[in-house]
């Protein structure tokens, strides 16, 4: 079977729920897994989604903040949510498709301003998130794709300027220490990089405080789609969508869609 599945960190779906449904009318992935949904679960815009045929909607919802959505046109036949964060915030949900497939959707922690855990508990708990991950994902067995908004660009082709922003948190060295750490406890494949190899550009995230972010260019590879070993081998296809980047009140991300053969 032919199966896609799609990422994007929408920074409040009901907000921009019209360029979401924008994007599932003009690519229909199969499979779409929202981060930073933002809202709990019983406000959760369902009707859109079920006009567009996708029945099956996994939430982790929370007030105002964080929040993930996986919303398939598949059957989804488990649900899990793990607490990566240990701290009762929504960050994850995870569902086992039809095929048997697992597919993980995660927004790990921004992880503040300073990238030092000693005077910023954010970022200690941004690296506290990726450690339990790690030890999570070297015993999966499972075939797994896992997707979402990592915060980490860990390329130095990922970020705009790799001397600019070698201090700047979701770059540092610490942080792409940590998530190769991940990648190596499954032998994660990279799919975004499987397709468009470094050191060309590739960059899922452009900040709001630019004037023009198209001209400026100042972007972040911040979004992955990873997937085990059997499965990055039947993936055929991969798309970054940048002009999201400017449809309607954007999200500062863009969508991802990886094809898979199955």
């Amino acid at each position: 079977m032919t199966l896609s599945i799609a990422t994007w960190n929408i920074n409040s779906v009901r907000f921009r729920l019209d360029i979401v449904e924008r994007f599932l009318a003009q690519h229909a992935p199969d499979v779409l897994c929202l981060q930073e949904t933002k809202v709990i679960d019983g406000e959760f815009p369902h009707q859109m989604f079920e006009d567009l045929g996708y029945r099956y909607r996994l939430l982790n919802g929370q007030k105002m903040h964080h929040g993930v959505a996986t919303i398939s046109r598949i059957p989804m036949t488990e649900e899990r949510r793990f607490d990566w964060q240990d701290n009762g915030e929504a960050r994850h949900i995870g569902a086992r498709l039809a095929n048997g497939l697992l597919v993980e959707n995660v927004y790990v922690p921004a992880g503040g301003d300073v990238p030092d855990a000693r005077i910023n508990p954010k970022f200690g708990q941004k690296l506290a998130f990726l450690e339990r991950m790690t030890r999570w994902s070297e015993g999966l067995r499972d075939s797994t794709v896992i997707v979402g908004d990592f915060n980490v660009a860990p390329l130095e082709c990922d970020v705009w300027s790799h001397k600019a922003l070698l201090g700047v948190v979701s770059h540092t060295p610490i942080e792409v220490e940590a998530l190769a750490a991940l990648q190596a406890s499954h032998d994660w494949v990279d799919l975004g990089r499987h397709f468009i190899a470094a050191p060309e550009r590739l960059f899922t995230w452009w900040s709001y405080r630019a004037t023009d972010w198209k001209l400026s260019d100042r972007g972040r590879r911040l979004d992955h789609i990873w997937a085990s070993p059997d499965v990055g081998r039947q993936a055929t296809k991969f798309e970054v969508l940048e002009d999201a980047r400017n449809w309607g009140k954007p999200s500062d991300h863009v969508p991802q869609i990886v094809t898979l053969e199955l």
